[in-house]
């Protein structure tokens, strides 16, 4: 086989570029949604939310096939757009922080699983135990040595559990059909702010942080965007991944509404798709989703530990990261990035065992504020280059009005994620984020170039503030893990 030959049988398909965005969206996510929705809203805030960020995260795929069209020489979107649109600073943050993203996605998988099994395993208690911490340890670095195997491989394992995982939801979807009760649901529709409760706005705002978590992946073919055997493949997959688990997960949430009153959907244990198929067909519900789940656990840690380790790797290869996180294994694999990303699942999942309570919960909402600014920089870079007619020279000006349309209502979708997710998440992520900028000192004395610019002293300056702020928020109580 000649070299040639070999890089394009190692190129992924449309097909295979969905099951990566769709497999790195269907995991954990959707089998908390009954119990988190049900905590609070009920079936028109549910419907509402769903309207908001369904539109909101279309208008960010869209964004996605845009920049993969429009920039076909930048790879690995999400920290390759901040870079290119804002400079090199802003691009480490949003690596970074879409770095740290995905591995605290990854502690959340491995508490989840162990806390499901707590029902065989009592001593897994709620995943934040010595044991559950030890298994997902296990767990970790099992799959650190499949995947240095090489990326193919692992890709390919992925499509295969991206079709098994779906059956249990299917059959959920279902069953709850027909165990369906009008007059339940009837009851849900209001969530309770016609009788003194929160708001409908309120309700909705509370919503959004888990809707950015199920939805995180809607960049996976993005970002392996080195990989597709043409470049529009990478826009049409992205698309196509969002569109199905947008159906799916709205589904999920709203028809449990017909099963239980929203105030014992919000007490269920997690993972409450399986507790709501329960209370439909009695114990043998609970645990065919809790095989399900982990079997759609396990294909997305694999996903999101490729995502992470390619955007570590991509900075690096740009030199805004050290040197050392561009090496890659004789199979392609990034290895020392792979390396750096099990090594902080693995301190998380220590962390895990000092939390005050709501550990799920709390990497839950982490994971998804961290995504917020690297989402919200990619959008920015979209409204810029189309403002300023970049890559649009040959293209009807239609092309670019809806584009530029499209990224405007895809950066305002942001803030207002930014906003909803409130200042606590943001200070957390900046106690992440001001200490990881020594990598970023370290690679650009390796290049021996300027630190910052003057706008880039002045984001570091505001990280700086936020940490400090975060970690005088921790001591006094205000901000609580």
């Amino acid at each position: 086989m000649t070299t040639q030959e070999k890089v394009a049988s190692d190129k992924l398909s449309v097909a295979a570029l969905t099951a990566m965005v769709v497999g790195s969206m269907v995991g954990a996510g959707v089998f908390t949604l009954p119990q988190r929705f049900a905590s609070q809203t009920g079936v028109l805030g549910a419907v509402i939310a769903w309207l908001v960020a369904g539109a909101g995260m279309l208008m960010l795929a869209f964004v996605f096939q845009s920049l993969a069209l429009r920039k076909p020489n930048l790879d690995n979107g999400v920290y390759v757009y901040a870079r290119t649109g804002f400079g090199v600073y802003p691009g480490f943050l949003s690596a970074f922080g879409y770095w740290a993203s995905s591995c605290a996605g990854n502690t959340f998988y491995w508490v989840l699983i162990t806390s499901t099994l707590a029902p065989l395993i009592p001593a897994f208690g709620e995943g934040d135990t010595i044991w559950a911490v030890l298994v997902g340890s296990a767990g970790v670095w099992g799959f650190y040595l499949l995947i240095m195997r090489g990326v193919k491989e692992a890709a390919g394992i992925n499509a295969i559990v991206t079709a098994a995982k779906i059956i249990p939801l299917i059959v959920f979807v279902l069953v709850t059909i027909f165990a369906f009760k009008p007059d339940v649901f009837v009851e849900n529709i209001t969530g309770g702010y016609d009788t003194g409760g929160e708001s409908l706005f309120e309700q909705v705002q509370g919503t959004m942080l888990v809707t950015v978590f199920v939805f995180l992946g809607i960049e996976g073919a993005s970002v392996y965007s080195r990989y597709a055997k043409k470049r529009e493949d990478v826009g049409r997959a992205t698309v196509l991944g969002f569109l199905s688990v947008l159906a799916l997960f709205a589904t999920v949430s709203i028809i449990s509404y017909g099963i239980l009153p929203k105030e014992e959907l919000a007490q269920l244990r997690q993972p409450s798709v399986g507790s709501v198929l329960e209370a439909a067909v009695g114990t043998w519900g609970a645990w065919f989703i809790s095989a399900g789940l982990i079997v759609s656990v396990l294909g997305a840690f694999l996903a999101w530990s490729l995502m992470a380790a390619e955007v570590l790797h991509a900075a690096a290869r740009d030199r805004d990261l050290p040197a050392f996180f561009a090496k890659s294994s004789s199979k392609g694999v990034p290895s020392n990035a792979l390396l750096m990303s099990t090594l902080f699942i693995q301190l998380l999942l220590i962390i895990v065992l000092f939390t005050s309570g709501g550990a799920l919960d709390f990497m839950l909402d982490l994971t998804a504020a961290l995504s917020l600014v690297p989402f919200a920089l990619a959008a920015g870079y979209a409204l810029k280059i189309a403002a300023q007619r970049d890559g649009y020279a040959d293209l009807p000006a239609r092309v670019r009005t809806r584009e530029l349309v499209v990224a405007a209502l895809a950066v305002v979708y942001t803030v207002f994620l930014i906003w909803a997710a409130g200042p606590a998440f943001l200070l957390l992520a900046c106690i992440l984020l001001a200490p990881g900028s020594v990598l970023y000192v370290l690679a650009r004395r390796e290049q021996r170039a300027t630190l910052f610019t003057t706008p880039g002293w002045i984001v570091f300056g505001l990280v700086l503030l936020g940490a400090v702020a975060g970690i005088v928020g921790l001591a006094a109580g205000y901000i609580t893990i």
